[in-house]
């Protein structure tokens, strides 16, 4: 018999493997809640969870100058693993990846956005560039900006382009 922890590999092995589950309709309802087989305390309280929303995100990154060739190859393979990104604009030395997050609230949209360059450097083959930029506007923002005609134009065509 094994014994370790979920998700984690077994020994000797250099990678985990992390799962994740959805929590029911019901979880964090204590079971005194169902009364006479009436769940409508149950329903309230499913309804006052938060709710995920969608946040554009715009994430600008910069560096040391790298082959365009590389950049781009790199960036075709970021939007393959992570297939919301929209777009990506390039040069030599800093790039522009823009795309929809969903996420709870700013915190957590900022969060995955900050992680994201960092956690596919190596499966991507990125430039070790640093993020220089971040922008996190909710979707209602987002389409404001633009009706209004400002803030960034809207993301098409979709995918990697050169500046």
């Amino acid at each position: 018999m094994r014994r370790a922890r979920p998700g984690a590999a077994p020994r000797g092995t250099s990678e985990r493997a992390l799962t994740s589950v959805e929590a029911g309709a019901d979880f964090g309802a204590p079971k005194d809640d169902v009364v006479d087989g009436s769940t409508d305390t149950t329903e309230a309280r499913v309804e006052e969870r938060v709710v995920s929303k969608l946040w554009h995100i715009t994430l600008t990154v910069s560096g040391a100058e790298a082959p365009l060739k590389e950049v781009r190859r790199g960036l075709e393979q970021l939007a393959h693993d992570h297939p919301f990104l929209l777009t990506s604009r390039y040069a030599n030395d800093h790039a522009e990846i823009r795309y929809w997050e969903e996420a709870r609230d700013l915190h957590d949209a900022a969060a995955v956005a900050l992680r994201l360059w960092g956690e596919h450097r190596q499966t991507a083959k990125l430039p070790p560039w640093e993020i220089v930029g971040l922008e996190v506007i909710d979707r209602e923002t987002y389409h404001q900006r633009i009706a209004e005609g400002y803030g960034p134009p809207p993301a098409a065509p979709v995918g990697v382009h050169p500046y």
